[in-house]
């Protein structure tokens, strides 16, 4: 058996399976296919191997001989040699013949050779971000968004004034043709979130329910659709509701409304903490960003085609389940941007190479610094995972254990690194 380095991290071994030792899988593979043929005087299974061989050919059974060997010799040499291969090898038989040696090649990716730099001396110069007070005046700003997501809607028959929120038909014409999506029934917006182009919404206040209207507006020249973008528009548009909001005074009947609240102030008080909880949780967040890219930076990291293609895979995943709860689907989201799939993972490259290299240098680190993790912490961290599932019989059912493992020592093992990284000084 032999290995021989190749670019992209990948490796070839050579590996010889003696004659001798291929007696044993020919039986096996004779003993398999004697399962599904008929032989006179014999149960199925229980044929001798030249029988079989007479039956199928002595081909046949050297084929599976060698499909069995490859797989159990190529296993054997990775895990006695401690070699960590990414995906499946790719095998090419070289000699296979009766009474002779197999002898086969395996390619396949292994995990890259990572030289850090100092990565100790390296985060000394990522600054930590102090956390800010938290002012009063962003308390009283927090209270006004509880406030307005609490407001109630009342009809009205009065024109539309900013912050009023309408239902409208809308029809959008470009050279008398009407554009694709460009016409809805009964469309809800909030006049002064600026949802459509520049000038649409300033061209509904003063309507009230009934009115009618047209007008011509240009698409902004940075318009996402390419084919809108700086053309000339005629837009047609009638209201057919009105509404205000009542949004709630803020006092202590207010906080008291939202739960737990004696009062104003301990509302207060409560927002100020998670303000300053979330703003502590950014700031380690941005800090840990800079970090690990400084780290990646200074160190040599060949990253295999394979890990980044996995990574992209999972970034498509994770793409699709967010479009998903918005109501779309992956491939009508496609139509709307005017993309393929191809040029949208083309984009995602850079950044799937990125979140690559920071998993191997995090991963780098823990070998370095001894960092392992104790399986009855993973198990606990897992217990929760799926005490959670167990809302969710589907999701219970579908959840691969040794993957959930597998990730969650991985989730923990970083989070030890980072708090490391953190700790120095």
């Amino acid at each position: 058996m032999q290995i021989k380095k190749l670019p992209n991290s990948q490796i070839e071994i050579d590996i010889s399976v003696p004659a001798k030792d291929l007696e044993t899988y020919l039986d096996h593979a004779a003993e398999e296919i004697s399962k599904d043929i008929k032989a006179d005087g014999f149960r199925p299974g229980k044929a001798p191997r030249k029988i079989v061989e007479q039956k199928v050919g002595t081909e046949k059974v050297l084929a599976h001989a060698a499909e069995k060997a490859v797989k159990k010799t190529y296993a054997d040499f990775v895990v006695k040699e401690k070699i960590e291969t990414i995906g499946e090898p790719k095998i090419t038989i070289t000699k296979i013949a009766p009474g002779n040696d197999l002898e086969y090649k395996a390619v396949v990716s292994v995990m890259p050779e990572i030289t850090l730099g100092n990565h100790r001396k390296e985060i000394k110069k990522i600054k930590k971000e102090e956390d800010k007070e938290i002012t009063a005046e962003q308390v009283e700003g927090e209270l006004k968004n509880l406030a307005g997501n609490r407001a109630k809607l009342i009809t009205v028959n009065r024109p539309i004034k900013k912050g009023d929120r309408a239902e409208i038909d809308f029809e959008v014409k470009i050279g008398g043709k009407t554009i694709e999506g460009g016409t809805s029934k009964n469309h809800p917006l909030t006049v002064g979130e600026d949802y459509f182009i520049p000038g649409f919404e300033d061209n509904l206040i003063g309507m009230k329910e009934g009115d009618e209207k047209e007008f011509k507006l240009d698409f902004p020249k940075d318009y996402h659709k390419k084919d809108l973008a700086g053309k000339e528009a005629d837009f047609k548009v009638k209201v057919n509701l009105v509404q205000e909001k009542e949004v709630p005074e803020i006092n202590d009947e207010f906080a008291k409304s939202l739960g737990n609240f004696e009062n104003l102030e301990k509302l207060k008080a409560s927002v100020k903490e998670g303000m300053e909880s979330e703003q502590k949780k950014k700031n380690k967040e941005e800090w840990r960003t800079k970090a690990i890219e400084e780290i990646v930076d200074n160190s040599q990291i060949e990253v295999p085609e394979i890990l980044i293609k996995g990574e992209l895979e999972k970034m498509t995943a994770e793409f699709e389940q967010n479009i998903a709860q918005m109501g779309l689907n992956f491939d009508s989201y496609l139509e709307q941007i005017k993309k393929t799939k191809k040029e949208l993972l083309d984009n995602w490259r850079e950044t799937a190479e990125k979140r690559v290299k920071a998993a191997l240098a995090l991963r780098e680190i823990a070998k370095a610094e001894q960092i392992e993790i104790d399986s009855k912490e993973i198990e606990e961290e897992m217990n929760k995972v799926l005490a959670y599932y167990k809302s969710f019989p589907e999701m219970e059912k579908s959840v691969d254990m040794a993957k959930l493992y597998d990730y969650t020592k991985g989730m923990l093992t970083n989070e030890k690194v980072f708090q490391l990284l953190e700790s120095i000084k």
